[in-house]
């Protein structure tokens, strides 16, 4: 299974589950207010979306906005396109271990997968805009021009299918300050500012019932998107470089959610309702570069942590507990 399609499994874990523990909170308004049969099934995917959002905001935020890379281009002309694989030290819901109850809300702790890789592929590009204003051995002030598209793909496979209403691909953007261009005798160092989303998203999964037949969810308007403040430093040599960096990520996610559980040979659907989750957290990550003869090879190791999420289930490893996450790439620059 390529990147794209293991994302699109690990967006499927977060969702299709209506078909140590985590921060606990009150029952989700959205779900008490269902009929009691669908109350868990709603729930259960709520608590779930909750727990996987920021593992997935993580996977598509990465670290270096351009890997290798701290300080600007050099100004018009320079630029650096680039493809990389990110993946997070990820805990994953086992879905196909869960069963909704049908007679209200049920607080238990879900089963999850631990180090279960959530990746996600992402390319990228640089263009130097103004080189800065020279200042001794450097420049200062240079502004370089950041763009990176992500892809999802549609699937039909199992009980899973997934559509991207609005194409498989999404762009986004960002900016580079310079504090200094990197030279002979000085480091690059760079304030970076970059979103990055995923396409809208719509799923249909289905589940064995505890009721007998098919339990399904819709999921419709799903967004993930990112938000990503990065300050970095880096040294080139002949045959390798080094860059770090430390910021903040603000991941929002969003869904309409509809359920449909069978009970005794009953068919109860859930109302159409919308939640969503916005989380901040600290980022560090520390990159090494390797000189081929036309691309740089790089890989990159990171921590996130902090964040204020928290659920109604428990989960083995809290919501807000600490990620490792790597990512390798290949970057091409002039």
């Amino acid at each position: 299974m390529n990147g794209s399609r293991i994302a699109v499994a690990a967006l499927a874990a977060a969702f299709v589950a209506a078909g140590g523990s985590a921060g606990a909170q009150q029952a989700s308004p959205q779900c008490t207010a269902q009929q009691t049969q669908v109350q868990d099934a709603c729930q259960i995917a709520v608590d779930i979306f909750q727990y996987m959002a920021p593992q997935l905001g993580a996977a598509i935020a990465g670290g270096n906005a351009t890997l290798g890379q701290g300080g600007t281009l050099g100004g018009f002309g320079h630029f650096s396109l680039g493809i990389r694989a990110n993946a997070v030290d990820g805990s994953v819901p086992q879905v196909n271990q869960i069963t909704p109850g049908t007679n209200g809300l049920q607080q238990r702790t879900l089963p999850t997968k631990d180090h279960q890789p959530v990746p996600m592929p992402v390319a990228d590009a640089a263009f130097g805009i103004f080189r800065g204003i020279p200042m001794g051995v450097t420049n200062v002030g240079g502004i370089d021009v950041l763009v990176n598209v992500a892809y999802i793909p549609s699937l039909n496979q199992n009980d899973l299918s997934v559509s991207t209403p609005n194409g498989s691909l999404k762009f986004g953007y960002g900016l580079r300050l310079g504090v200094l261009q990197e030279s002979v005798l000085v480091p690059g160092v760079s304030v970076t500012y970059l979103k990055r989303d995923l396409p809208e998203v719509s799923m249909l999964g289905q589940a064995q019932s505890s009721g007998g037949g098919q339990d399904t969810l819709s999921i419709q308007n799903l967004n993930v998107g990112t938000t990503a403040w990065r300050l970095v430093a880096s040294k080139h040599f002949v045959v390798f470089g080094l860059a770090a960096g430390v910021g903040q990520d603000k991941y929002s996610q969003s869904a309409s959610v509809q359920a449909n559980v069978h009970d005794s040979g009953i068919s109860y659907t859930s109302s159409t309702f919308d939640f969503g989750q916005d989380v901040t957290r600290t980022n560090l990550f520390a990159d090494l570069s390797i000189n081929l003869p036309i691309l740089k090879l790089i890989g990159e190791v990171g921590q996130v942590s902090g964040g204020s999420a928290s659920t109604y289930n428990s989960f083995g490893k809290d919501v807000n507990a600490s990620r490792l996450y790597g990512s390798v790439g290949l970057r091409f620059a002039w």
